[in-house]
């Protein structure tokens, strides 16, 4: 990572500072430390590194990660159009398309429909150590299940796909054989009817038992749980059913991973739509008791159970981390590894990720064959000081 605090530059503080004011965060913005508890600082942090909100983009501090849903005000944030003002007192849900009874829903028509609750976790698809992995965060939301509304109109048999459409727009040139189309365009993204009649697909209007804010879609979004974030359509304004593929731009060109893969002997190139997150797993904060060091990270994918996860100190052997207990199916799962007998000095620490079905978190080497920086759930080496 360019600009990185140096060696030189942590050494000038304690380590119940060191990383904190040096790096941008104020030492009460932490967890609370136990009493013989010190933070152990990483010296991998860009000199720029900034969480504080922005107009386009908020990032999440991983260092502040506890064991409660990322706070509304914390949750990271991304947007293609600007925020849309919605007046959530007039706002209508349109259900359009291949329904039986095409209906305009009020939030309180869909909270008649039935609120629950859901824990889950998510990252952008363009998450990376770039922002120090801080375009992630873990919710829960108040909403109402996705089926449950399609229910309340009925789909027509030839429906193939659920279409949905943000109330956030713009203008986007579309190019079609040499010829160019300035057109108005909603964000908007789609899945088949098979998965919006599953029981994951949910329509949220709360985050932590409050209304949405602004940033986080005001006052309807979708979550996808299990996915990237680009599905999970903000700013929710249209839900409509349609029998052709949907190509908007978001969707056709703008979320997709292009990967080679070797089959039958020959690289082939495939592109794919951004859709479920895969097994990735982030070390987020490093703390020294006594004669011990804890390493606590999380790992986000689509859902599927873990197998395991490892920590690996500079060149050693993968050693076992520990899950904590009784954690929500699409939340980000958080884990602990203790590091005893830390020599003084600077160290390198690495997690690795495995789901049930032998999918491993990959090294950024076998990620060579990814031409798109999208999707990049490699292996994210931490460097740390010891004191």
């Amino acid at each position: 990572m360019a600009n990185s605090v140096t060696r030189r530059e942590v050494l000038k503080g304690s380590l119940a500072t060191a990383g904190l004011g040096v790096l941008g965060l104020p030492e009460w913005a932490l967890p609370a430390l136990a009493q013989d508890e010190t933070l152990v600082p990483f010296t991998d942090i860009p000199e720029d590194f900034k969480t504080v909100p922005a107009e386009t983009v908020r990032f999440l501090d991983i260092r502040k990660i506890d064991g409660s849903p990322t706070p509304p005000d914390q949750f990271f944030t991304t947007q293609h159009y600007g925020h849309p003002q919605v007046d959530g007192a007039t706002f209508r849900l349109k259900m359009t398309g291949l329904v039986d009874r095409p209906k305009d829903l009020s939030l309180d028509e869909l909270k008649a429909l039935g609120q629950t609750d859901l824990v889950a976790g998510f990252e952008c698809s363009g998450n990376s150590g770039r922002r120090v992995q801080g375009l992630a965060s873990n919710g829960r939301w108040t909403g109402v299940p996705l089926r449950k509304v399609l229910e309340s109109v009925g789909i027509q048999e030839n429906g193939l796909e659920v279409v949905f459409f943000g109330a956030d727009h713009g203008t986007e040139e579309v190019e079609f054989r040499g010829r160019t189309f300035e057109v108005e365009q909603n964000y908007g993204r789609s899945i088949s009817i098979a998965k919006a009649m599953s029981p994951d697909p949910f329509l949220a209007w709360a985050l932590d038992g409050k209304p949405l804010t602004v940033h986080q879609g005001y006052p309807l979004r979708l979550i996808m749980p299990g996915w990237y974030g680009a599905p999970n359509v903000k700013w929710l304004a249209k839900v409509h059913v349609q029998e052709d593929p949907y190509l908007g731009k978001f969707q056709a060109r703008w979320y997709r991973t292009l990967r080679g893969e070797m089959i039958g002997g020959e690289m082939m190139w495939k592109e794919t739509a951004i859709t479920r997150m895969r097994v990735k797993s982030v070390i987020a904060r490093v703390t020294k008791q006594g004669a011990n060091l804890n390493v606590f990270g999380f790992v986000l994918n689509d859902g599927t159970p873990l197998k395991s996860v490892e920590v690996r100190v500079d060149d050693g052997p993968w050693q076992a981390a520990t899950l904590r207990p009784n954690q929500s199916q699409y939340a980000w799962k958080l884990f602990d590894f203790t590091w005893g007998g830390a020599a003084p000095g600077e160290h390198t620490l690495v997690s690795r990720a495995t789901d049930i079905h032998g999918n491993v978190q990959p090294t950024a080497e076998e990620l060579e064959t990814k031409k798109t920086f999208l999707e990049d759930n490699s292996q994210y080496p931490r460097t740390v000081l010891v004191s």
